[in-house]
């Protein structure tokens, strides 16, 4: 059984179409299914199904789409305190998305996108000291207010003897340039304890040679730095060190959801105090089994699913 921790995760929760059936293309669908998604609500349930306790910090629209989504974190045992409501024009991230792994479309709306609203007020009455460890997912630096608040709430964070990380989750179409994202996520990773991103990620942080980046980031105060490829598995910096991890071999039914669920189950280990190649193993099944089922926030496997698939799945060398 893993032992339970309290996390605090910041960034966005939205709702999630599907095309239905699986296979189906967006343009040929007649039925949509729905579900919660976002990538900060999809780690939060990643956690709560591995039997972690997890908060999330976000705003919703004042609507029915932002009441759907704290409804859908509430039945997923994520605790709610801590979203704030906006009017207006602010609403709620929408994700239209299909189940293929070929050529799979994703239209995302993200105009007017409510969690972006979050500010430094929001992040300043938190009781961080109630918290072990702080997720933050980088769309959240995008843009203002809610640039300035989610470094006030890692500031604040540390200040409280946090453990802070950090999901590159680089989105290109919330910044206002290349070069802006980078110079936003340097700011931030010097903060942080774990950086996770994939190899695109690090070349936009890097401004180019990503590796090599990674690489230097896990020099700089003992980082934990994870650099992942794909189907090609992960390289870990950490200690002065580096090793390389696999994958768990799946037919995928989709890529979507696969860092989300990674973070979940690699943060758990190590909550676990599972060494450090243990828990990127977990987060590679973990990714594996939700890149085999519909959704992402619905894939996320509890603990039994997840130790199950370990021993019954081969896990690929490098």
């Amino acid at each position: 059984m893993i032992n339970k921790n309290k996390f605090l995760i910041v960034g966005r929760a939205g709702l999630d179409l599907y095309a239905d059936p699986p296979g189906t293309r967006t343009e040929d669908a007649q039925i949509f299914s729905s579900a919660l998604g976002g990538s900060a609500a999809n780690i939060a349930v990643g956690i709560a199904r591995l039997d972690g306790e997890v908060d999330l910090l976000t705003t919703v629209s004042d609507d029915a789409i932002g009441r759907f989504t704290v409804n859908a974190l509430n039945r997923y045992h994520v605790g709610t305190q801590h979203i704030m409501t906006v009017g207006g024009e602010a609403r709620n991230t929408l994700a239209v998305v299909e189940t293929r792994n070929e050529n799979c479309q994703s239209v995302i709306y993200r105009n007017g996108a409510a969690d972006f609203e979050m500010n430094r007020t929001h992040v300043e009455t938190i009781p961080y000291t109630d918290y072990k460890t702080l997720i933050i997912t980088g769309t959240c630096l995008a843009l203002e207010p809610s640039r300035s608040a989610t470094l006030l709430a890692i500031e604040l964070a540390k200040q409280a003897g946090l453990k802070i990380v950090i999901d590159v989750d680089y989105r290109p179409y919330s910044w206002a340039s290349a070069e802006d994202a980078a110079a936003t996520y340097a700011k931030a990773a010097n903060l942080c304890d774990i950086i996770i991103g994939n190899d695109v990620e690090f070349a936009v942080m890097a401004n180019g040679d990503g590796i090599t980046y990674a690489k230097s980031l896990s020099g700089r105060d003992n980082k934990i730095v994870v650099y992942k490829m794909g189907e090609k598995g992960s390289i870990t910096y950490w200690n002065k060190k580096e090793f390389e991890t696999g994958i768990f071999p799946v037919k995928a039914l989709k890529p979507t959801g696969a860092g989300d669920s990674f973070m979940a189950a690699f943060m758990m280990g190590l909550e676990a105090k599972f060494d450090l190649q243990s828990c990127v193993k977990r987060g590679s099944a973990a990714a594996a089994i939700v890149v085999t089922r519909v959704g992402c926030a619905p894939a996320m496997p509890t603990e039994n699913e997840l130790q199950n698939f370990m021993v019954t799945h081969a896990h690929s060398t490098l």
